[in-house]
C-alpha cells in the first residue's frame, strides 16, 4: 500500500489556497460566524464546502436535504450546485443561528432553492417525502443511525448522502473514544443498501453511495 500524507495545519491551509476559492459572500459568513467563539466550531471546513458544491454538481442533484445547518454555510455550498429550479430543503433547530446563513443566502441569490425547517431534526427528518439525490448530516452525533435510516429510502439510486465528523478528530480508534461515532462507523458499513467510504476531510466526512 502506498504511504498516507500526515495533512498538516499548514498543508491544509495549501491544500484550501489551491482549490477553487471562497468568493466574497461565503467568506464574510464564515467570518460573521467566527465571531460566535466557541459556537463556531460547528463551522463546516472551506474543504468540505468546495467538495459540496462539486458533488452537487457532479451528481446533477436537483433536490437535497441537510439535517443541521448552523449558520447556513453548507446549505449556502450546496444550493450552490443545484441548478435554478433546485430545492435544498434544511433541517435545524435554531432560529438563531440559521437566520445568520438567510442574510447570506439572500445576497448569494440562492434563497429561492431552499426551503427552512425550524424544529427537532428526527421529527422535522420523519416528515420528509418524495426522492433527493443529496443528503448532508451534521446533526447531534448520537441520532446519524437514526437519521441514516430515515434518508436512506428517500435517495436515489446512485445518489449520495454524507455525514461529517465520524472520526472525530482521530479519536474513534481509541479505546475511550466516541461510541456514538464508533456504533454508526461499523453499522454503515456493513450496510448493503451502500457504498461507504470515509474521507480525512475536515472532521471525518463518510460519503455513503445508494446502490
Amino acid at each position: 500500500m502506498g504511504s498516507q500524507v500526515q495533512v498538516t495545519g499548514e498543508l491544509h491551509d495549501y491544500m484550501v489556497a489551491h482549490g477553487t476559492p471562497l468568493d466574497e459572500i461565503a467568506s464574510e459568513l464564515v467570518a460573521e460566524t467566527l465571531q460566535l467563539g466557541d459556537d463556531s466550531e460547528m463551522l463546516t471546513t472551506a474543504d468540505q464546502a468546495g467538495l459540496l458544491t462539486t458533488l452537487t454538481r457532479l451528481t446533477s442533484a436537483k433536490r437535497a436535504v441537510e439535517i443541521g445547518t448552523f449558520t447556513g454555510f453548507s446549505a449556502l455550498a450546496i444550493a450552490r450546485g443545484l441548478p435554478d429550479d433546485g430545492q435544498l430543503i434544511c433541517l435545524d433547530a435554531s432560529d438563531e443561528w440559521t437566520a445568520i446563513g438567510r442574510k447570506y443566502w439572500e445576497r448569494a441569490g440562492v434563497d429561492g432553492k431552499i426551503e427552512l425547517r425550524i424544529g427537532d431534526g428526527h421529527e422535522l427528518a420523519a416528515e420528509l417525502d418524495g426522492s433527493f439525490d443529496l443528503a448532508f448530516v451534521d446533526a447531534d452525533k448520537p441520532g446519524y443511525i437514526d437519521y441514516f435510516e430515515k434518508l436512506v429510502p428517500l435517495i436515489r439510486p446512485n445518489g449520495i448522502l454524507l455525514f461529517d465528523n465520524t472520526l472525530a478528530g482521530g479519536r474513534v480508534i481509541d479505546a475511550d473514544g466516541p461510541e456514538d461515532r464508533k456504533e454508526f462507523n461499523a453499522r454503515i458499513a456493513a450496510d448493503d443498501r451502500v457504498d461507504v467510504t470515509i474521507l480525512g476531510i475536515g472532521d471525518g466526512l463518510t460519503l455513503v453511495r445508494k446502490k
